[in-house]
């Protein structure tokens, strides 16, 4: 009997209990072999909107209060929902927009989409289709990048509550570099989002992040005071982006000259802490890792996108070697799918090309509790342990013949993820549960 598994009497409270195969990780298996809790007839336990006890039917079976319904899926795979550590919303109606690269994309497609969102109707109807995107795929939490608008932080927010979801989001900050229509200030930026994060911040499931978009589009004061603000709270969280492109990069070095790298610009305003979240980071050096692992920065990887835009290939291999935080992210809408499988696939071979190679199970990992780790919420979302939330999916290793094909022919777990993480899509995608309510 999984350790932390009761049923008192006194408790009224609804048991359900989910029949399959039952997957999660207690650790990365990159480094702990031992970290992947797998039972091929196993349970899993919700009561409250959180997870009881996970493990072998065998095992947990006897404990079930007498006449106990069980839902069945066997045959499937139950596991923790996915979790997207990068993904722009409004970026939703402009996915596959054809660019020779990263700044003219932002110029002729980024900018004038979000310029739409100071408009809440339109923000709460591209808010309503992007969550219904994620949920189909299978993803239950997300950091979620909004526009300079708060109003596009509320419609996101007051749509993600509705569906009772653990999202993380914030307005975008830009004060210089861009349109003038999308401008904030130094001083209006960092005061409206004070305001937002007093609003949204542990409302619910909702969590805010600190978003200034990234060095280029944000003046010193804009920084500094980002930093500060992060520093007084510091449960809140930051996101921006990091070493994209080389042109990007190179734009940095002339607008930081006094900097060592793109990296330090950040870590120079106090940026670089538990609870950051830097998209991309293809172009870092060892200094930049080490900074990053020190302070507990994340690394969101998002292969769809960079390979989509040009912008490089991510160094998994010195990445690890330094054991800064990893997650992977779709990058919507630079990225080309909201399917985490499908971002998998991506990662993989991005991982090939510079010489790595990446294990199905590595790559389930990152999804789920590699993103919770990156998002300092272990033990809250992406596993079973006792007591986490009860944010899962049922994956369907037979949900298009040719990959009901190939898993009929697979002779290990390994195998197994691999062939769902290269062949699967939102297809693949039964259900998916938040808080132990099935919403997809």
């Amino acid at each position: 009997m999984s350790a932390g598994y009761n049923t008192p009497q006194s408790d009224h409270t609804t048991l359900d209990v989910y029949r399959g195969s039952v997957l999660h990780f207690t650790a990365d298996p990159l480094h702990h072999p031992e970290g992947t809790a797998w039972h091929e007839d196993g349970l899993l336990l919700i009561r409250d909107g959180h997870v009881v006890a996970a493990g072998d039917y065998q095992h947990l079976k006897d404990a079930l209060p007498d006449g106990q319904s069980i839902h069945d899926y066997r045959g499937k795979i139950i596991m923790p929902g996915f979790i997207d550590s990068h993904v722009h919303y409004p970026q939703t109606d402009m996915i596959a927009s054809p660019s020779p690269g990263l700044l003219p994309w932002l110029e002729k497609y980024t900018f004038p989409t979000e310029r739409k969102f100071s408009d809440p109707e339109h923000a709460r109807d591209v808010a309503d289709f992007f969550l219904d995107q994620l949920l189909s795929c299978g993803t239950t939490t997300a950091m979620v990048y909004c526009t300079v608008h708060p109003e596009s932080v509320d419609a996101f927010f007051a749509e993600s509550e509705a569906r009772n979801l653990r999202m993380i989001a914030g307005k975008v900050m830009m004060d210089r570099n861009c349109p003038d229509f999308l401008q904030d200030t130094a001083e209006g930026g960092i005061r409206e989002t004070e305001d937002l994060l007093k609003k949204w911040h542990n409302r619910g499931r909702q969590l805010y992040a600190i978003t200034p978009r990234f060095a280029p589009t944000s003046s010193n004061a804009q920084l500094q005071l980002s930093g500060e603000l992060a520093a007084a709270h510091p449960d809140v969280y930051l996101q921006t982006h990091a070493a994209e492109n080389v042109d990007e990069v190179a734009w940095v070095k002339s607008l930081f000259p006094e900097s060592r790298s793109y990296m330090d610009v950040y870590d120079k305003y106090g940026m670089l802490r538990p609870r950051s979240m830097y998209g991309h980071c293809v172009w870092l050096n060892d200094d930049d890792r080490r900074r990053m692992a020190e302070t507990q920065s994340a690394i969101s990887i998002c292969p769809t996108s960079n390979l989509f835009l040009g912008s490089g290939l991510f160094d998994f291999a010195n990445a690890d070697k330094q054991h800064v935080p990893l997650s992977i992210a779709t990058d919507v809408g630079g990225g080309t799918s909201f399917s985490m499988l499908q971002t998998m696939n991506g990662a993989y071979k991005v991982a090939r090309m510079s010489g790595t190679f990446l294990p199905g199970l590595r790559m389930f990992y990152l999804a789920t509790l590699g993103g919770a780790r990156s998002m300092q919420l272990e033990n809250t979302i992406g596993n079973f342990v006792p007591g986490a939330e009860a944010d899962f999916i049922i994956l369907d290793p037979d949900a298009t013949p040719l990959l009901a094909r190939r898993t009929a022919n697979t002779d290990s777990l390994e195998e197994l993820l691999f062939a769902l993480a290269l062949l699967g899509d939102d297809r693949s995608i039964q259900a998916t549960f938040a808080a132990g309510k099935q919403v997809y």
